[in-house]
């Protein structure tokens, strides 16, 4: 680890036990919420999956036949037994795979000679099949059975799976039953004749056990994706019978007189969204492609609504709200987006309902916790705030106090000494030494107090400019003239370059302790025999003065934080030079109170460059109007 890098903080024991209430209690809601079903939501998220993924391709292998409108009007009358004779030849000489009525031969009208053609056509027809949406119990089988001259022809079960009273409760259509009570419904057996896998239930894709019964979603297609003729156009051949070639053939209603002949569908609510025709083209091509969805396990959605609610909790609790909203509401999209090409590309089902619900239920019931906990917190620091307030007050008033009462004795002691050092008597070396040690630091007192002084004026925000018209260059002239001993002590040259300038107004007093802080600490840091150079001019509407030392400089990392108060920088730490660190803060303060700037330009050993910037419309007349 290099210098620069600040070790990462301990994590204590609270931290993860706290880490690990989390998860527990996440994975709690989880488990509580994957003990109920939720159907109908769930419902609703597959459906939608549904009607916005692309319509799966058909088999190719199913060719409706529609007693529709046109049939009713062009006959004058429901197909007869003589109709329905003329429609199974036509369809029969192409030789189709499979004939399936889903109209019961009891209901159609004729002769008795014409109902017996008819029922020696259907007997004679290889893999005819009579459809019954009704379900017999093992044992009944023959419950069914047709009228003569029917009563040799089998039905078989084709039951409408409707989500009446179980699953969703919705009334929608969207699960094949493959078997109940060990007997085959007429979907894999017709199925088998394209695919033959399927008609062992245990290679059927998405296979789910229901109340003694086999079960599977179907792949559905929207309405009116199975080519359908109408009864007939078959009829009287303007229908090319090599349409039914090696085919599926389904016979059934779309008069729209009944509502049992339609369902609900994923893609549609409405009463007639799609005919029981269509459905059973639907139940068929699903198992002839074997293309069923398939539910993901329970122990998925599970781990999916756990993984979900420990990331919700975690969002609530330890996020600032708004990000935590953003990553919430990208976790929605992500696995929304996860769901539904899972669903489109993989025919995968992943339940949606419960991690939904779960991060509803995390975050509704944290939220509350937090806001307790942010708002003890912020009663707290609002408490903390109070009393730091008022020692900071006590603080501020003792330092004025204490300050206001020393600078008394300390113009005794100064005036004392300079009454001593001017006296006539004669005094040895030693003694004038000791009374010059005394003068210099009792002027350090003194600045150092005035520091304060100003400090607390600041705080307490009494501090009022008291404005006049002066030029800079004589203010700037009588400092370097004031701290001239100073420099000469040191051997050191103070230069002043000033160009003429109008005057400006400022508070005088306020800005002389400026440049004084500023020439002063040039020369307190500049090695001896150097020189310093104190520069003003008027430039770009603004009059700039600069003073510029040879001296030990200030590191690049710490030039942020000179003018911070009481700060001091390394290298006038290690120096045997005393200083409060107030110098360059109540400069910057004073000058940004004139509207002005001041800033620092330094390289260690290189010296410093401090520049102090005023606008130029405090400038006024020589008459100080």
């Amino acid at each position: 680890m290099s210098l620069n890098q600040s070790p990462k903080p301990k994590r204590d024991a609270s931290y993860y036990t706290f880490a690990f209430i989390r998860v527990a209690l996440a994975l709690s809601i989880a488990f509580i919420i994957s003990q109920f079903r939720f159907d109908y939501i769930e419902a609703l998220f597959y459906d939608a999956r549904v009607r916005f993924t692309p319509a799966p391709q058909t088999s190719g292998k199913i060719e409706l036949i529609a007693v529709d409108p046109l049939t009713v009007e062009k006959n004058r009358r429901v197909p007869s037994a003589v109709d329905h004779l003329q429609l199974l030849e036509t369809v029969t000489s192409a030789n189709p795979r499979a004939i399936i009525y889903l109209l019961s031969p009891n209901e159609i009208v004729g002769s008795q000679v014409e109902l017996e053609r008819l029922a020696k056509k259907m007997m004679n027809t290889p893999n005819f099949f009579i459809a019954v949406q009704d379900v017999a119990l093992k044992g009944q089988e023959n419950v069914y059975t047709l009228l003569p001259p029917f009563e040799k022809l089998t039905p078989m079960s084709a039951p409408k799976t409707t989500d009446n009273s179980v699953f969703a409760g919705d009334g929608v259509t969207r699960r094949i039953m493959i078997s109940y009570q060990g007997q085959s419904m007429i979907y894999p057996v017709v199925a088998g004749l394209f695919n033959p896998a399927v008609k062992d239930e245990k290679n059927i894709r998405g296979l789910f056990e229901y109340l003694q019964s086999s079960q599977v979603y179907i792949d559905f297609h929207p309405a009116r994706t199975y080519p359908t003729h109408s009864f007939v156009d078959v009829q009287t051949s303007l229908v090319a019978p090599t349409k039914f070639a090696d085919k599926v053939v389904i016979i059934g209603r779309d008069i729209q007189s009944t509502s049992k002949d339609y369902i609900m569908t994923p893609y549609s609510r409405d009463v007639v969204a799609m005919s029981v025709l269509e459905m059973n083209a639907n139940m068929i091509d699903t198992l002839i492609k074997n293309s069923a969805p398939v539910q993901v396990p329970s122990w998925f959605n599970f781990l999916i609504t756990g993984l979900i609610s420990i990331f919700t909790i975690y969002l609530v609790l330890a996020v600032k709200p708004t990000t935590g909203l953003v990553w919430l509401g990208s976790a929605i999209a992500a696995f929304s987006i996860f769901s539904y090409l899972a669903f489109w590309l993989g025919g995968l089902w992943v339940g949606m309902a419960h991690p939904f619900l779960a991060i509803f239920i995390c975050y509704y019931f944290f939220i509350p916790y937090r806001l307790i906990v942010e708002n003890r917190r912020s009663w707290e620091y609002l408490q903390k705030n109070r009393l730091l307030t008022q020692v900071e007050e006590l603080k501020t008033n003792f330092l004025s106090m204490m300050s206001h009462d020393l600078k008394t004795p300390i113009a005794r002691i100064q005036g004392m000494t300079d009454i001593v050092l001017k006296d006539s008597n004669v005094l040895s070396e030693l003694q004038k030494e000791a009374l010059d040690t005394l003068s210099k630091s009792t002027e350090e007192l003194l600045d150092f107090v005035s520091s304060i002084l100003n400090l607390g004026r600041i705080e307490s925000k009494e501090l009022k400019l008291h404005m006049k018209s002066r030029d800079p260059n004589t203010l700037i002239s009588e400092v370097v003239e004031k701290l001239g001993y100073l420099a000469r002590s040191k051997g050191i040259s103070v230069k002043a370059e000033l160009e003429p300038m109008f005057s400006l107004k400022m508070d005088t007093d306020l800005m002389r302790q400026v440049f004084t802080n500023l020439i002063e600490n040039a020369i307190k840091y500049s090695p001896e025999n150097t020189s310093i150079l104190v520069t003003s001019e008027e430039r770009d509407g603004r009059v700039i003065i600069q003073v510029a030392d040879q001296g030990m400089g200030i590191p690049e990392e710490e030039l942020p934080h000179v003018f911070t108060k009481f700060y001091r920088s390394r290298n006038a730490k290690s120096s045997q030079i005393k200083g409060s660190g107030l110098g360059l803060y109540l400069a910057k303060y004073f000058v940004e109170l004139h509207r002005g700037s001041i800033a620092v330009d330094s390289r260690s050993g290189e010296g410093s460059t401090f520049t102090v910037e005023l606008p130029t419309d405090l400038a006024v007349d020589q008459t100080g109007s």
